[in-house]
């Protein structure tokens, strides 16, 4: 039987920050299993990903940190690439969209398109920063979002709702670059009429039918993924600009087009075909082999991309022609930590560089952590509670555990020889046959995306093996029946070179020691749950501890360490505060209706039961008047004694905690929120006009 051929993509990370552990809980580690499980079937499959290194975000970044986009896609592939590469995720290649090859790729696959009529140019109306000179992407603009009223939404999504937004969207728009209010202005894009695919898309996700055939199952795609797309078709399908006025990005090639660039969400998915054409050439095959014919697509992501790789990309894909579409979209939920969503922004998170440097001899540890909780259909926590309990409870009490017992007992009774099987109890084939009922029982539930749950079934086998030891107690009846001894031990080690090969697309670095301790090579999956996989006579090794406990004193570290971040974090967004952006213009009319005047403050004291208020009493020059102002926790009562103050006079009274305040003091305020007076260069006396 031909084993199928599989082209399984991860999302391409966004190289403007390193990964944290809900990016590996939901894309990268699952897909590493679901491919070492393949590879170990014999399927002929190519692991992709690489960085997603175009888009808004990177300019930003790169902005914010006074370098170069180049400079910051650099900087974080490099970070990225590392821990994964320590973290084992064995990608057949981590790629690059910044790469010659990925830009022709991108613009060919564009030119096809459109040469082929499947884009639509319009001139549409877009904001535009007139002190800038340029057209803003979506994340340049940052408003009030529409749905939530959340303040800090982005022109294309509020990260807080979740909504899909458009810039024209937004309540009270700002530039990001110039902090003012953007105007409208014209301009020409290339538009995917995605309205055009409703009537095969929606059998396709919903029934698995392309063009009259069954073309993947839709029982083995999740609930949320076909719930999210449909809800989109449902709603009716937009044309979506495929192209931005940006610097930074895949050039749009066509004459005319200057200063345009591909769409990030058109550009970065055909850098999984870009990945593969180098992967292909690097390894001597046909990149063609990959994206064509009986290959299964499948796409492993976060459920925030699920419109992308499932409406958006395939109605390229299928545009394009002669290229497959996803077989399948196993896409997770959120991992929350701690009790709080993960956010960048507020640095809440464990991230993955910073872990590998403190525990670089955990690696399964997390591993095995975060697929035990992951979000596959639905939000989960990490807790360092949690990652202490899963390590000491089940990997340390149970595989490890029984790990150690069997080998001890091994080199103590047989001089780590492998003892013959002798004559098998009733007990003992119930015991065979359900070890050789695993690795079946594992692939099902692969192959079903079920990693969690595939995971949970490899540690059964070793809560089997550890339930076989303490119900024949070996280490009592070698007193008195040695000879069943040798049996009960012989099938207890065939239990370990069992997990030594199940484990192997779980936790790679666990199975790799116990077949070093076994003195066993790697065998194919349907090889596993033989009972004579350890031939007797077979010299085993002296183990040593799989799991090491986890103290209370790394849980508490690490939880301070949170919190410390999260102060930190906090004090840098007290200290910078963003320039206020440009009110609306007045006229001159307006202005001179204001009456401020050069006052002298010659009394003052604290407002009762008001920490952020004076009260003080000005000299005018016209007369001496009451005021209320909120300087109190920046100035304290006799510091202000004598000060020369600009005064609005002319303010309507108005009372404020029961003291009538006649006018207002006029400050400055910095970026770190810190407040001065606005005083004269020369001395002049209070009464003088301030034009």
């Amino acid at each position: 039987m031909t084993k199928s051929r599989y082209t399984v993509t991860a999302a391409l990370p966004y190289a403007n920050g390193p990964l944290h552990l809900g990016h590996v809980a939901g894309v990268y580690l699952p897909a590493d299993i679901f491919v070492r499980f393949l590879r170990m079937n014999q399927h002929d499959v190519a692991f992709i990903c690489g960085s997603d290194e175009h888009g808004a975000a990177i300019t930003l970044r790169a902005k914010k940190e006074g370098i170069t986009p180049q400079e910051i896609v650099d900087k974080y592939h490099t970070i990225i690439g590392d821990s994964f590469q320590k973290f084992g995720i064995s990608f057949d290649i981590f790629h690059r969209t910044s790469t010659e090859l990925h830009h022709k790729t991108a613009q060919d696959f564009f030119l096809k398109l459109n040469e082929n009529g499947k884009f639509v140019e319009e001139v549409t109306d877009q904001y535009f920063d007139e002190d800038y000179q340029q057209f803003l992407a979506d994340r340049y603009i940052t408003g009030e979002c529409p749905k939530c009223n959340h303040a800090g939404a982005y022109g294309d999504q509020c990260e807080k709702c979740g909504s899909d937004l458009s810039p024209t969207e937004l309540i009270n728009p700002i530039s990001t670059l110039s902090g003012k209010t953007p105007i409208l202005k014209s301009t020409s894009h290339w538009f995917l009429p995605m309205n055009r695919h409703e009537d095969w898309l929606r059998p396709w996700i919903k029934e698995g039918v392309l063009d009259g055939k069954q073309q993947h199952d839709p029982k083995a795609w999740r609930n949320q993924v076909i719930g999210q797309s449909l809800s989109w078709i449902d709603g009716g399908l937009h044309s979506r600009a495929m192209t931005r006025d940006l610097d930074w990005g895949v050039k749009v090639p066509i004459e005319g087009a200057d200063g345009k660039v591909l769409y990030v969400w058109l550009d970065a998915p055909i850098g999984y075909i870009s990945a593969t054409k180098q992967w292909a050439a690097d390894a001597g095959k046909k990149w063609e082999d990959y994206w064509t014919g009986d290959t299964k697509l499948v796409h492993f992501i976060g459920k925030d991309n699920i419109v992308f790789h499932a409406i958006i990309f395939p109605i390229l894909l299928k545009e394009h022609g002669g290229l497959i579409l996803p077989d399948n979209v196993p896409a997770y939920e959120f991992l929350n930590l701690e009790g709080d969503k993960f956010s960048t922004s507020r640095n809440w998170a464990v991230w993955l560089h910073e872990y590998l440097e403190r525990y670089p001899d955990k690696v399964d540890e997390l591993k095995y952590t975060l697929t035990s909780i992951a979000p596959e259909n639905k939000d989960s926590e990490f807790t360092w509670k949690e990652f202490q309990a899963r390590v000491n409870n089940e990997l340390a009490a149970i595989l490890g555990n029984f790990v150690n017992r069997v080998l001890v007992l091994t080199q103590k009774y047989y001089e780590g020889k492998v003892p013959a099987l002798g004559a098998l109890t009733e007990e003992d084939e119930r015991v065979l046959t359900e070890m050789a009922a695993y690795p079946a029982k594992i692939s099902k539930l692969v192959y079903a995306y079920k990693i969690r749950e595939a995971q949970s079934e490899v540690m059964n086998l070793a809560r089997l093996g550890n339930k076989y030891l303490a119900e024949n107690e070996p280490w009592k009846l070698i007193k008195t029946d040695a000879a069943r001894v040798e049996t009960i031990m012989h099938i207890a080690l065939q239990i370990t070179a069992n997990l030594s090969m199940l484990l192997e697309p779980f936790l790679p670095a666990t199975a790799e020691k116990l077949r070093t301790y076994l003195g066993l090579e790697l065998v194919k999956w349907d090889e596993a749950g033989r009972t004579d996989i350890l031939k007797a006579g077979k010299i085993t090794q002296k183990p040593e501890i799989l799991f090491p406990q986890i103290e209370e004193v790394l849980v508490e570290a690490e939880v301070e360490h949170l919190k410390a971040s999260q102060k930190e974090n906090n004090a840098a967004s007290a200290d910078v505060k963003e320039i206020a952006p440009q009110k609306e213009n007045a006229t001159f009319d307006d202005f001179t209706k204001m009456d401020i005047r050069l006052g002298k403050i010659i009394a003052a004291e604290k407002v009762k039961k008001a920490d952020k208020l004076l009260q003080l009493t000005v000299d005018t020059g016209i007369d001496v008047r009451t005021i209320v102002s909120g300087i109190a926790a920046h100035y304290a009562p006799e510091e202000v004694i004598g000060k020369t103050v600009s005064v609005l006079i002319n303010l309507e009274p108005r009372k404020i905690r029961g003291v009538e305040s006649q006018g207002m003091i006029l400050m400055a305020e910095n970026e770190k929120g810190e407040l001065s007076f606005v005083v004269p260069e020369k001395e002049f006396g209070a009464g003088s006009e301030i034009r």
